[in-house]
């Protein structure tokens, strides 16, 4: 008599019990290894800009062998991302009840004005990059960690847009320049030509490289960095709570890709050498993006 399955098929040669984490995530994408059942238009996309990637294991079974740090499952993400939420909450609520808009420093006001309202176009930007580099990784386990990144990177904008509503409260046409400020700000330039290439980069290994190894550690940098230690200096600790909350969403975007690299590079000399190849083609545009995004602080 056939024994009875002890846990799903693909997990069966595991010499333990599974956990929640390789339940959830192991083998998840169909196509993986096996194509698409039909011949669809965008086969060729991804045979090209995926699959034709040189950021690659040797092996497509070894994409399995990449573990996120955290063991982010669905139901974890909402655990921690509730406990933060709720402590976001109660500082706004602070900010709001203590009127901490009142007798704010010009200098400080103008700078909260060239920063937090085009930020919103920048953090979008990061949330569609991780979008695509969740589309077109050729590992469900890869896909959950961007997915996941681009819901983070989604918080941090919504939560630039609730600072930057109660602003407007105490300013009435705060914000009404974000536009034209991302668009012609020189001190905007450098980070949105960054992230209008980033959305122009199609081989998923050279974006995903691009936007989690180059730009979003210098970006993420100076939102959790200089701009927090500037909100302390002009004496609202509040904000830079808040700040400190969306970098350590950042903090695990950094762990996971650096687990990911490490994976592959273990598996692949050519994705290692490729990874230094396009990590020194970004970096210029990145520290250009974080240099000029310092200077919004200062400029007039």
């Amino acid at each position: 008599m056939k024994a009875a399955r002890r846990t799903y098929w693909h997990l069966e040669d595991s010499p333990r019990v599974p956990t929640e984490y390789e339940i959830a995530t192991s083998r998840i994408l169909y196509y993986a290894g096996r194509g698409f059942e039909v011949d669809l238009p965008l086969s060729p996309w991804y045979e090209r800009y995926q699959q034709g990637s040189p950021f690659a294991c040797e092996r497509p079974e070894d994409w399995e062998e990449f573990r996120d740090p955290r063991a982010t499952t669905y139901s974890r993400y909402v655990t921690i991302q509730a406990a933060k939420e709720a402590i976001v909450d109660a500082l706004f609520e602070s900010i709001e009840r203590d009127g901490a808009g009142s007798g704010r420093d010009a200098a400080w006001q103008a700078a909260l004005e060239r920063i937090v309202p085009p930020a919103r176009y920048l953090f979008h930007g990061l949330q569609m990059a991780a979008c695509y580099v969740a589309q077109m990784a050729p590992s469900g386990r890869i896909a959950i960690c961007a997915m996941f990144q681009a819901a983070d990177e989604m918080r941090r904008l919504q939560r630039f847009a609730y600072r930057m509503a109660l602003l407007r409260h105490d300013s009435p046409g705060f914000g009404d320049r974000a536009r034209e400020l991302w668009e012609d700000h020189p001190a905007w330039q450098g980070p949105r030509e960054a992230v209008e290439r980033l959305l122009a980069t199609y081989d998923w290994g050279e974006a995903f490289v691009a936007l989690d190894l180059a730009l979003k550690p210098r970006i993420d940098g100076f939102f959790a960095g200089a701009f927090a230690r500037a909100a302390i200096a002009a004496g609202e600790p509040l904000w830079a709570e808040i700040l400190a909350s969306l970098g350590q969403d950042c903090v695990w975007h950094r762990e996971w890709s650096g687990a990911l690299v490490s994976c592959v590079a273990e598996r692949s000399p050519r994705a290692r050498a490729s990874v230094e190849d396009w990590r020194r083609h970004w970096s210029e545009r990145a520290e250009r993006a974080g240099t000029e995004l310092e200077s919004l602080l200062q400029a007039r």
